[in-house]
């Protein structure tokens, strides 16, 4: 009973099963069943409003130029996200808690901390998204817009204190909406083939194709979605031995693929609509001027899916801010607060702003930058805690992973640590 009472007051643990009660008499294809959601979680980080900035930027600056390095970004952010969830596989902990139990606790504090502020500017990003979201397609002021999201918002939270699964299916639902809106917006822009094709090829064009080709890999690799998904993993699925924590990671890694797959598919599609719409007419870098932008030149049903895919993503992404949250006070601090308080708390932020009367898109633009400061502090214990056999087992990195996972992660801490030095010197 008071087990019950602790899921509803904080927020449902997922449910601990042994791979032999998830898999059952399961034969084929079936048997990944009970293995998928995890990564659909955590690839909402990658499609939040955010990434709507920067994409719509490149394509309506630079037409297809820069969709290869969507592509990059994507293969990156897989790598990644299946190191932390093979983290979590292999030793029954999330990051967070490894991180508590290996490095003194003023570290843990100071990770807690930092942590903290990273999902501040998350929900700062998310929550402003899903109001512009209500704004531009009911035609809501900000501040009505603003009310709705955080109601919604809470909405979408009672379904994480029925259990993991009931959220995953919500968050895959709104990921499948996103999908379905930018399949028609593509349906609407008809790009032209050959340059398309020629956006698969590495090139640049002036150094501000550079900055910009930066700011969509500086921004892939969310420090929320690294703590969370080892979250997801650690105890949904607990193999008996090495040989079964084996083969639930290779259950896993499907998953990964078929999420964030579709993540990159949903930002190339960005980029590509926004090339073949405003390529030569305007530069987007207002997401309401897009908005009006695919209304005009497409037409207005176009600029309505662009309003639901932003809303979608950003009540979905915005719901798993709060998790993330969740798992990384938990694992750092051994600490927990009501999710409903914690979303109420990290939902005032972006409310002020909003009724301030504050620039949206520009409160977006610095909620990444202050993202930017969390990168390193993420990748760096995750490659570390993965190369070592004695924390891995079987699932310790093979040397060459390990050699791509330390080039991922000087390449995306140059590139904050360049975007950010532009934010303010540049």
């Amino acid at each position: 009973m008071k087990k019950r009472q602790a899921s509803e007051r904080f927020g449902a643990e997922p449910e601990t099963q042994s791979f032999e009660q998830a898999v059952g008499e399961a034969k084929g294809w079936r048997q990944m069943l009970p293995f998928i959601g995890p990564a659909f979680i955590a690839a909402v980080a990658y499609i939040d409003p955010g990434n709507y900035a920067t994409n719509i930027q490149a394509g309506s600056q630079y037409g297809y130029l820069l969709l290869w390095v969507v592509i990059v970004s994507n293969v990156m952010a897989i790598l990644i996200q299946m190191l932390s969830a093979k983290l979590g596989i292999a030793t029954a902990h999330n990051l967070p808690e490894i991180i508590r139990d290996r490095w003194s606790k003023k570290v843990s504090f100071f990770y807690w901390i930092q942590g903290e502020v990273m999902i501040m500017a998350t929900d700062l990003a998310e929550f402003i998204g899903a109001a512009l979201g209500f704004h531009l397609v009911f035609g809501m002021p900000m501040i009505p817009a603003a009310l709705l999201t955080a109601v919604c918002a809470l909405l979408i939270l009672t379904f994480q204190v029925k259990g993991f699964r009931p959220l995953e299916m919500v968050i895959a639902m709104m990921v499948f909406i996103v999908v379905i809106a930018f399949s028609c917006e593509i349906l609407f822009s008809l790009p032209e083939f050959k340059p398309f094709v020629q956006g698969f090829v590495p090139k640049f064009q002036g150094s501000e194709s550079v900055l910009l080709a930066a700011g969509i890999l500086g921004a892939t690799v969310m420090p929320h979605a690294i703590y969370m998904h080892s979250g997801l993993t650690c105890r949904r699925v607990v193999g008996r031995d090495a040989q079964e924590r084996k083969k639930i990671f290779r259950f896993e890694q499907i998953d990964i693929l078929i999420a964030m797959v579709i993540a990159g598919i949903i930002n190339a599609i960005m980029l590509t609509v926004a090339g073949s719409t405003f390529f030569g007419k305007e530069v987007i870098d207002d997401l309401s001027v897009a908005f009006h932008g695919f209304s005009n030149y497409i037409a207005p049903m176009a600029g309505i899916l662009f309003g639901v895919g932003l809303l979608s993503a950003g009540l979905s992404s915005s719901s798993v801010g709060t998790l993330a949250g969740d798992i990384m006070m938990q694992g750092f601090i051994h600490k927990r607060i009501p999710v409903f308080i914690r979303r109420i708390c990290s939902m005032l932020p972006p409310l002020i702003l909003i009724i301030s009367g504050a620039n949206a898109t520009k409160a977006l633009v610095i909620s990444q930058v202050v993202l930017s400061f969390g990168i390193a502090l993420a990748i760096i214990p995750l490659v570390i805690f993965t190369s070592k056999k004695t924390i891995m087992g079987l699932l310790v990195n093979h040397k060459l992973t390990t050699a791509a996972a330390w080039g991922i992660a000087v390449i995306v801490i140059c590139l904050n640590l360049f975007l950010l030095y532009q934010t303010f010197f540049g």
